[in-house]
C-alpha cells in the first residue's frame, strides 16, 4: 500500500481519510476533453491524488479556448489540447501520474480506467461510452457547459457501495436516564438534539450501572422525540445509574445507476437546486438533448441570438416533450440557451468542474453519496445583447455577453483579500474573464501569509518550489503568465485597522468591487464594513471540506455580512465552559479563550498600560472583577519571577510558566472542582450532582513521555517567550530536558473557594467588591519603577494556517488535554479543505462579480449559495434584502448614510454647528458619537469648534493622515430612542 504525503495531503486527509485515500491512490481516471470544463476537471482530481489521470483530445487549440483553459495560451493555437497541457497538469501532484492520448476513444481505451469522465461529447458518444462502461463495471460522468448553462450525469454501475454517506462525524449525545423496560426508552440531555433518525445503529459508552449497553449493539434505535429515542429489550439489564454516552454507528449502503441511455427518460432522477427556477431543471433536460440533435444535423452550435436557430431549437423540445410531458416548458429559457450555446465561460466551468471532480472523487473512494443522477445549473436570467467575437481570447465569453461588456470588464478595479485557495481560484477566473485586464482595470490582491507544503493540495497556482515565498506575488506571477494583460499588484498587507494608510478612503473610493477570499469571521466582518462605508459589492464566500457557501454583498439591494458574528462563546454558557464542558467543541472554544488571554489580551494591556497614564482609572471603572483579572494580568507580566511576578528573563522560565499552567489547568483545578463537589455529590432535591450534561471531571498527571502532554508545554512556552521578546528553541528534547529541573508547587484544594454552577451565579459574584486586592494592586501599579525598566510586550493575532507558528499546536494540545478531563473524544488539529469545493464555491462568486459588472441592480438575479458535494446538496436562492428600520416614521437601510463634504463654501472646515444645521437631515440632531466617545450631548461650547478639532478633544488623539472619513452616529431629537440610525459620514477637508 502506497505511504500518504501527510504533508501534502493534509487538509484533504481529515475531509476523506486515510482508507478513502488509499483507495483512491489505487485508481486510474480517464477525462476526455480538454477545453475549459475538462481542464477544471483534471486539475481538482489530479490534485485530490488518485493514482493516475489520463486526459484525451483529438482537438486543437483555437482562439475560443483562451477563454476557459488556463494551461494554454498563444503559442499553442493549431496544436493538441491534451498535449500541450500535460506540462501543467504534471507539476500540479507529483503522486499522480498523468498522461495524454491526442487519439479518439475507443472501447479498448476505456477498458484500462476505473473512471470515465466525458466532456464536450456527442449524445451518441455519450449512450455508446455509457452503455459500455455500465456492463463493464466502470464509474462513468459526463459533465457539460453550454455558454450559461451546465449539465452533469453520473452512473456508477447497478451495485455501488458507498461507504460513508455523508463524511461527518458520527452524531453523539449525552444521556439524561435510560428507562429499563421493553423496548428499553434513552432520554438525552436537553442542551442539544440527539439528531438520529429511525433506523440508525447506535452504541454505548460510559454508561454506569447499566454497563451492559456498553459491550453491546449496536442497537438499532426508533425514535420518540428530538432527545429521545428507544432500543431493543433491556428489561433483564442492571439498574441505570448515570452517565454515558450514545454514538451513532455507520452504516454502508448500495446504490443502484441506471445507464445514462435509461436514465435519459426518467424525470425522477432531476436534482432539483434552484428555488428561484422551480422547474426550469426538467426544461434544461430535454434541451440539452434537443442540443445534441441540433448539432448533428446543422453540424454547428446554434449560432449567437440568431431566432432562426433558437425556433429551430425550440421545435426539437417540443418534439421531445411529446414524450415528456412536462406540464412546465419554459420555452424562454430554450431560447436563451440557444442565443449562448456557444459561449464558453470560466465561472460555469470552474462550478461544473468542482462538482465533477468531487463525483470522480466519490467513484474512487466510496465516500460521500454520489449525484442520482442528473444535475443541471443555469444563469441564463443575465442574459445581454449583441454578442460578436472579434477573434481574441475572449471570444468564449463575447458569444454570451458581448464585445461592450468585455471591455467594461477589463476597466474594473478589483481588490481582492487572501490569495489561499478561493483567492487562486478566483484570480484564475479573473484572469480567463480578462478582470482588469485593459489600460484604465486593475486587480490588487494581498496577503500576509507564505506557501506551505499543504497548501499545494488546493491552492493550484503554487507549486513545490515557490514554499516559503510570498503567496500573493506568485498567484500574481502566475495569473499573469495565463494572461499576460492581467494588471496585477501583490501586497502582503493583513486588512486591518493598521492598513489603512494604505487602503485608505481613496482607495476605497476608487474601486469597482472586493472579493473577501477570508479565512476567518472577524476579518470578513471587518472588510464588509468598510464595503459599506465606501458603498462598494463584496463577493463572500467559504468552504469546509465538502461544504461551501457564497454570498454577495450589493448596495441598497442585499444585506450584509453584518458585524462580526460572536463567537460559540456566546452561545455556550461561560460556567459550562469554565467548569462543566461536555462537547469538544466547549473544550476547543475554552482554549481559544486561553490562547486569546494569554497571548493577546494580556501584552495589549500591557501596552496600553505603559503609554497611557489613565489605564488603570478607566479600568477600574469596568467593575471589581474585571478590573481586578486585568490589572493582575499587568503587574504580573511586569514583574519577574523572583519578584512574585510571572516575566521570564530567560527561555528556562518559559518552560517552567508552562509547566505550572499545566498543572493548574489539567490537575489542580479539576482537584479543586472534585473537592467542591465530589463525584457522590447529589443536588438539595437529592439528585446526583454529575449526571446529565455534567461529566464527572478526573485530574491528568503530567507525563513528558506523553505526546499531548509536551505539545502543550512546547507550544505554550514557544508562545510566552514570543511575547516577552525572549529567545526560545523548538527542540522537544531541549524542552524536557529543562523539565526535569521544574520543580511544581504542591496544590491542597481549599473549602473556601466558590465554584460557579450557573452564569447567574457568576454575574452575582462579580458585583461583589474586591476594594482591598484592587486597592493594592494599584498602588504596585503606580510604583515608577514598574514602568522605567519595562519593555513592550509583543501580541500575537491568531492564525490557524501557519504550520509553525505554535498557534494550532497551543489549541489542540490544550483542547484535547481538557476534553481527556471530561472523558471527551479528541479534536483533530486539521482543518478540512478540498480543492473541489473551493473551485465550486470559487466559481459562483465569479458569476456575482460578472452580475454586478453589467450593471445589474435587480435582486432576483443575484444568487446565495450553501453547497455540500459530499450529498449533493445544492441550494440556490436570491439574497435578503436589507433590513429597514424607522427614524420619525422614515424608513432607512443600513445602506443609507448622509454624506458630507467637511469644507464649506468658503474653504474652511465647518464647525459642529454647522455639520448639526446640514439640511439633508431634515431632523435635530442632538447627540454625536465617534465610535465609544461622546461628541455632543449638549456641550454648547462645542458647537463653535471645528467637527475635527472636537474629535481630537474628545479622544485625546491626532486624527491619522491618512483617515479621509469621519463615521459619525447621530441621535436625533425627533426619535431619541432608535436603536438604529444612519451614520453621517463626514470627509475631513
Amino acid at each position: 500500500m502506497t505511504e500518504i504525503d501527510e504533508g501534502f495531503y493534509s487538509r484533504q486527509l481529515y475531509v476523506l481519510g486515510h482508507e478513502a485515500m488509499h483507495r483512491m491512490g489505487a485508481a486510474d481516471v480517464l477525462i476526455a476533453g480538454m477545453r475549459g470544463l475538462g481542464v477544471e476537471i483534471a486539475k481538482n482530481v489530479i490534485l485530490s491524488g488518485v493514482k493516475s489521470v489520463t486526459v484525451q483530445d483529438e482537438g486543437h487549440t483555437g482562439w475560443t479556448d483562451l477563454s476557459t483553459q488556463f494551461f494554454l495560451n498563444e503559442s499553442h493555437l493549431g496544436q493538441n489540447r491534451a498535449t500541450c497541457s500535460l506540462p501543467q497538469l504534471s507539476s500540479l501532484n507529483s503522486h499522480v501520474h498523468v498522461s495524454a492520448h491526442p487519439g479518439p476513444l475507443d472501447k479498448d481505451l476505456l477498458l484500462k480506467f476505473q473512471v470515465v469522465v466525458l466532456t464536450d461529447s456527442s449524445l451518441d458518444d455519450q449512450k455508446r461510452f455509457g452503455d459500455f462502461c455500465h456492463s463493464h463495471g466502470i464509474k462513468f460522468i459526463v459533465a457539460d457547459t453550454k455558454g450559461l448553462c451546465g449539465q452533469l450525469f453520473c452512473d456508477f454501475g447497478k451495485d455501488f457501495m458507498v461507504l460513508d454517506q455523508d463524511g461527518e462525524m458520527p452524531a453523539s449525545a449525552m444521556i439524561q436516564t435510560i428507562f429499563k423496560d421493553n423496548p428499553g426508552v434513552v432520554i438525552c440531555t436537553d442542551d442539544q438534539k440527539h439528531g438520529f433518525s429511525d433506523g440508525s445503529k447506535v452504541s454505548f459508552s460510559g454508561v454506569q450501572g447499566m454497563t451492559e449497553l456498553n459491550t453491546r449493539g449496536p442497537w438499532e434505535i426508533k425514535v420518540r422525540s428530538p432527545h429521545a429515542f428507544s432500543i431493543g429489550d433491556i428489561s433483564g439489564f442492571s439498574e441505570y445509574e448515570r452517565g454515558g454516552v450514545v454514538t451513532e454507528v455507520k452504516q454502508p449502503c448500495t446504490i443502484s445507476f441506471k445507464p445514462l441511455s435509461e436514465a435519459l427518460l426518467d424525470q425522477e432522477l432531476l436534482i432539483f437546486n434552484d428555488f428561484g427556477k422551480m422547474e426550469r431543471h426538467k426544461t434544461l433536460h430535454l434541451t440539452f438533448q434537443a442540443l445534441h440533435n441540433f448539432v448533428k444535423k446543422e453540424q454547428r452550435l446554434p449560432n449567437p441570438r440568431s431566432q432562426s436557430d433558437a425556433d429551430a431549437l425550440l421545435d426539437l423540445v417540443r418534439k421531445l416533450n411529446e414524450v415528456a410531458q412536462l406540464e412546465q416548458l419554459d420555452e424562454a429559457a430554450v431560447k436563451s440557451l440557444s442565443y449562448t450555446a456557444q459561449g464558453d465561460l470560466a465561472p460555469i466551468n470552474a462550478f461544473i468542474g468542482g462538482l465533477a471532480a468531487q463525483e470522480v472523487i466519490k467513484a474512487c473512494s466510496g465516500k460521500f453519496t454520489p449525484l442520482q443522477q442528473w444535475l443541471y445549473f443555469d444563469a441564463l436570467e443575465c442574459l445581454p445583447e449583441e454578442l460578436k467575437g472579434k477573434g481574441t481570447r475572449y471570444d468564449g465569453q463575447i458569444a454570451v455577453f458581448g464585445s461592450a461588456f468585455q471591455e467594461k470588464l477589463a476597466k474594473q478595479k478589483y481588490f481582492l483579500v487572501g490569495a489561499g485557495a478561493i483567492g487562486c481560484e478566483l484570480l484564475k477566473n479573473f484572469a480567463l474573464i480578462g478582470l482588469g485586464a485593459g489600460d484604465k482595470g486593475h486587480v490588487t490582491v494581498t496577503d500576509m501569509d507564505f506557501i506551505e507544503k499543504s497548501n499545494l493540495n488546493r491552492q493550484f497556482l503554487f507549486r513545490s518550489q515557490d514554499i516559503g515565498k510570498s503567496k500573493s506575488e506568485v498567484a500574481a506571477k502566475a495569473v499573469k503568465a495565463m494572461n499576460p494583460q492581467m494588471n496585477i499588484s501583490a501586497h502582503q498587507n493583513r486588512l486591518d485597522p493598521e492598513s489603512e494608510q494604505v487602503y485608505d478612503y481613496h482607495f476605497f473610493m476608487g474601486l469597482d468591487g472586493v472579493a473577501a477570499a477570508l479565512d476567518n469571521v472577524e476579518a470578513r466582518a471587518y472588510l464588509d464594513g468598510r464595503c459599506v462605508q465606501h458603498q462598494k459589492p463584496m463577493l463572500e464566500g467559504g468552504t469546509l471540506g465538502s461544504k461551501g457557501h457564497t454570498l454577495v454583498v450589493v448596495p441598497h439591494l442585499t444585506e450584509s455580512y453584518g458585524p462580526a458574528k460572536s463567537s460559540s462563546n456566546a452561545a455556550i454558557p461561560l460556567c459550562t465552559l469554565k467548569n462543566f464542558p461536555h462537547r469538544i467543541e466547549h473544550t476547543l472554544q475554552w482554549a481559544r479563550d486561553q490562547f486569546e488571554g494569554l497571548f493577546k489580551q494580556t501584552p495589549e494591556n500591557v501596552n496600553m498600560f505603559l503609554r497611557d497614564a489613565d489605564f488603570v482609572e478607566r479600568t477600574l471603572g469596568h467593575g471589581d472583577a474585571e478590573a481586578l483579572e486585568v490589572l493582575g494580568g499587568v503587574w504580573s507580566s511586569l514583574v519577574d519571577l523572583a519578584a512574585g511576578g510571572q516575566s521570564p528573563t530567560s527561555f528556562e522560565d518559559c518552560v517552567k510558566w508552562a509547566r505550572c499552567k499545566w498543572e493548574t489547568h489539567f490537575n489542580n483545578d479539576i482537584l479543586q472542582l472534585l473537592h467542591c463537589f465530589p463525584p457522590e455529590h447529589v443536588t438539595s432535591n437529592g439528585l446526583p450532582f454529575w449526571s446529565g450534561s455534567k461529566r464527572c471531571p478526573q485530574p491528568l498527571t503530567f507525563d513528558p513521555n506523553n505526546t499531548t502532554h509536551l505539545d502543550y508545554v512546547v507550544a505554550a512556552a514557544n508562545l510566552y517567550r514570543q511575547i516577552h521578546g525572549v529567545k526560545g528553541t523548538r527542540d522537544r528534547a531541549s524542552i524536557a530536558k529543562v523539565l526535569e529541573t521544574v520543580s511544581v508547587p504542591a496544590f491542597t484544594p481549599k473549602s473556601s473557594v466558590k465554584i460557579h454552577v450557573t452564569d447567574e451565579e457568576m454575574e452575582e459574584d462579580k458585583k461583589k467588591g474586591k476594594k482591598a486586592k484592587l486597592e493594592e494592586l494599584k498602588a504596585k501599579l503606580a510604583s515608577s519603577s514598574l514602568k522605567n525598566p519595562a519593555k513592550p510586550m509583543y501580541p500575537i493575532d491568531f492564525e490557524k494556517d501557519d504550520d509553525t507558528n505554535f498557534h494550532m499546536d497551543f489549541i489542540v494540545a490544550a483542547s484535547n488535554l481538557r476534553a481527556e478531563n471530561y472523558d471527551i473524544p479528541a479534536a483533530n488539529r486539521i482543518i478540512p479543505a478540498i480543492a473541489t469545493t473551493t473551485a465550486a464555491v470559487a466559481g459562483l462568486m465569479c458569476w456575482s462579480c460578472i452580475n454586478w459588472c453589467r450593471v445589474i441592480r435587480r435582486s432576483h438575479s443575484y444568487r446565495t449559495a450553501y453547497i455540500n458535494l459530499a450529498v449533493h446538496y445544492f441550494v440556490l436562492s436570491m439574497p435578503s434584502r436589507p433590513r429597514h428600520f424607522e427614524v420619525a416614521g422614515k424608513k432607512y437601510t443600513l445602506w443609507d448614510d448622509f454624506h458630507v463634504d467637511g469644507r464649506r463654501g468658503d474653504q474652511q472646515e465647518m464647525t459642529l454647528g454647522d455639520l448639526f444645521q446640514y439640511e439633508k437631515y431634515d431632523l435635530e440632531v442632538c447627540g454625536l458619537f465617534y465610535g465609544p466617545a461622546m461628541l455632543y450631548l449638549g456641550q454648547q461650547e462645542r458647537l463653535n469648534q471645528s467637527v475635527s478639532d472636537v474629535v481630537r478633544m474628545v479622544t485625546k488623539a491626532d486624527i491619522p493622515p491618512h483617515k479621509k472619513m469621519l463615521e459619525l452616529i447621530p441621535s436625533f431629537a425627533e426619535d431619541e430612542d432608535s436603536e438604529s440610525v444612519p451614520a453621517i459620514r463626514y470627509k475631513l477637508p
